[in-house]
């Protein structure tokens, strides 16, 4: 699962990922919840573009913008025949930047957070999906573009914390990913597979990012006593 996540990255650090795609500049998040804008990567006309997608997906079909607070992690496993996501899975495919993820460990009668990175603090791209939906209610309301992170079973550094997590996509893959055109599935489902251990640290943080509101560095610094 992934509930709250982090980007921190310069706008020069992403253009660095993506070979010199432009980001515009933005303030460092450090604790990006449910159905705030997500700053994600996807193709249109042949060519990449950023852009902010509400986190928490969509369909088209939907008439209520609600349902996409259930909708902000979508399981590879059966992505490609759910009919929330099989649309958006077929030419829909996104990259959603992020520079760490939260987990919740309960340990007793509390919680306990824990952060998740990469040992060298780099920007990865989680595995995503998006959609366009208009309300039905309104005449001439403006679309609301939105997305939704894939997880996929837990690596070993993940299993003591949860049991799923974020698709972490390899840079190589990105294109691939990204490309609206009709792909073979398997290819593509073959991608949804958990990230090496070795690639990843986790310690805990302190319960100050269980609140939304506290969007501050403090979130993702070490806890250093647990009680």
């Amino acid at each position: 699962m992934c509930g709250r996540f982090t980007l921190t990255s310069s706008a020069s650090e992403l253009s660095a990922l993506f070979d010199g795609l432009r980001f515009a500049a933005f303030p460092p998040r450090y604790n990006i919840c449910p159905t705030q804008p997500a700053i994600s990567v996807r193709s249109r006309d042949s060519h990449k573009e950023v852009v902010p997608l509400r986190w928490g997906l969509v369909p088209a079909w939907s008439k209520d913008l609600k349902i996409g607070a259930r909708m902000i992690n979508a399981r590879s496993e059966t992505v490609a025949v759910k009919p929330a996501f099989r649309s958006a899975f077929k030419s829909q495919r996104c990259l959603i930047i992020a520079n760490g993820f939260y987990e919740w460990k309960k340990e007793g009668r509390v919680k306990q957070p824990h952060y998740i990175s990469r040992i060298n603090e780099h920007p990865f791209c989680m595995a995503g999906l998006w959609e366009s939906w208009t309300d039905p209610s309104i005449s001439e309301a403006k679309p609301v573009e939105s997305c939704t992170v894939l997880t996929t079973a837990a690596n070993e550094i993940m299993k003591p914390l949860h049991d799923r997590m974020p698709v972490i996509l390899a840079q190589k893959n990105f294109d691939l990913w990204l490309d609206p055109n009709p792909n073979d599935r398997e290819h593509l489902e073959s991608l949804l597979v958990p990230c090496d251990s070795s690639e990843l640290r986790t310690y805990p943080v302190d319960t100050i990012v269980n609140k939304a509101a506290n969007d501050i560095p403090e979130c993702i610094e070490p806890l250093k006593f647990l009680f």
